[in-house]
């Protein structure tokens, strides 16, 4: 009751309620802040994962003693081992894609068969324009929507592809160039993949990459991505052959070692708002103290032990501390729950374009909070509140009643 009516303002108290709102603000914008970044970087990463691994394999499996000539019986061995999807052989290489118009922008042909292509589901499902029906047969490729906005074709027109390694002649090896209608356009959500891969039949990349009869490695997909290790030796005793793994995590090491790297620090930067939020509860609470001699004294006069008087401080400060945080977990929650809605409106409040998917590889800006982590940001807020008090409520529970009302 006391601390209670600690917290509410007098007017000669105005400084000090003036203080422990902006304890209260602090700390709910610092809890807010955590929550949300947390969230939209754990969104990023798991969008990220979701897109790469959905398009290429979770482990590669390439040839080491000859060519992958027996990659149908291969495939088929692979996809008979428990933890294993599918087994998809492909022929990649580079090319320059032209457009009718002069247009052109690199690009990876990848030659899959139609009964594979149909298995990669975030392509399958996302053919904006066209059909992969009667892929095999139709000597067209499938290419994402900002290939086809970059070189500027539509369904139905044809597109150049031109391979550094082509046809050997009497004069050396000449690029070879063919081209190729478009028979689908799909759109992933990732620019990179969508602005880059073209998928072609198996026989029609076979032969404009010179490998008739072979492919250059077997995607493997995998029911737990995490479980790549345990899968290796019986994914290599399937194969029966000599065989080389590489798996989605040394492909990716890199580019998610850095996200991690940057998730920790901008978490470590955050707390920064927190701790100066609960150096303003110390200040608020010393300023308290100080207004409140008079009170200290007639309450140690009355019989008030110094550990109550510590702990009417402490459940004042404390006090701002919990209701700050709530108010922060309650405001991360929403604008998570709403980040892509406020990102369109501040766009259209800016007119600019921000999160350009052409810089952050997504088209759309991803939240997914952790319940783990959230209940880290909490216990870390309440547990610098519950430290802030601690100096002030000591510093007014040892003072006497004499020396109390010196201090008023």
């Amino acid at each position: 009751m006391v601390a209670w009516r600690y917290l509410r303002s007098k007017r000669k108290e105005t400084v000090v309620s003036v203080i422990s709102w902006i304890s209260f603000i602090g700390i709910m914008l610092g809890v807010a802040t955590l929550i949300i970044v947390m969230a939209v970087m754990n969104g990023f990463r798991a969008e990220l994962l979701n897109r790469i691994l959905g398009v290429n394999g979770h482990m590669i499996v390439a040839p080491i003693d000859r060519s992958f000539d027996d990659y149908a019986e291969v495939a088929h061995r692979i996809e008979g081992v428990q933890g294993v999807r599918y087994a998809i052989p492909l022929v990649e290489g580079q090319v320059l894609a032209t457009g009718p118009g002069g247009n052109g922008t690199g690009a990876i042909v990848r030659g899959i068969r139609e009964q594979d292509v149909a298995k990669i589901q975030l392509v399958a499902d996302n053919i904006r324009q066209g059909a992969l029906t009667g892929f095999d047969g139709s000597e067209g490729i499938a290419i994402g929507k900002r290939m086809a906005d970059s070189v500027g074709v539509a369904l139905g027109d044809s597109i150049m592809l031109t391979a550094p390694e082509g046809d050997v002649t009497p004069f050396g090896t000449t690029p070879r160039r063919k081209a190729y209608p478009v028979t689908a356009i799909f759109e992933v959500g990732m620019s990179e993949y969508d602005a880059s891969i073209i998928y072609m039949p198996l026989q029609e990349a076979q032969l404009f990459f010179n490998s008739e009869g072979t492919v250059q490695s077997v995607e493997v997909y995998v029911d737990n991505p995490d479980n790549v290790d345990a899968l290796r030796p019986m994914i290599e005793d399937a194969a029966q052959r000599q065989v080389f793994i590489t798996d989605w995590r040394q492909r990716n090491q890199t580019f998610f070692s850095a996200l991690q790297v940057e998730r920790n620090v901008m978490f470590m930067i955050l707390t920064l708002i927190v701790l100066v939020a609960a150096l303003n509860i110390i200040s608020g609470l010393i300023m308290l103290v100080k207004d409140k001699g008079r009170d200290i004294a007639i309450l140690r006069t009355m019989g008030a032990t110094s550990g109550s008087v510590m702990r009417i401080f402490m459940m004042t400060g404390a006090a701002i501390g919990v209701t700050g945080t709530v108010a922060g977990v309650i405001l991360g929650i929403v604008v998570c729950l709403n980040v892509e809605s406020i990102r369109q409106f501040f766009s259209w409040l800016s007119g600019t374009t921000l999160f350009n998917p052409e810089l952050y590889f997504l088209s759309q800006l991803p939240a997914k909070m952790d319940g783990q982590e959230t209940f880290s940001v909490i216990l870390m807020a309440l547990l610098l509140s519950f430290l802030a008090t601690l100096f002030p409520a000591w510093r007014a529970a040892k003072l006497d009643p004499v020396e109390a009302l010196r201090y008023e």
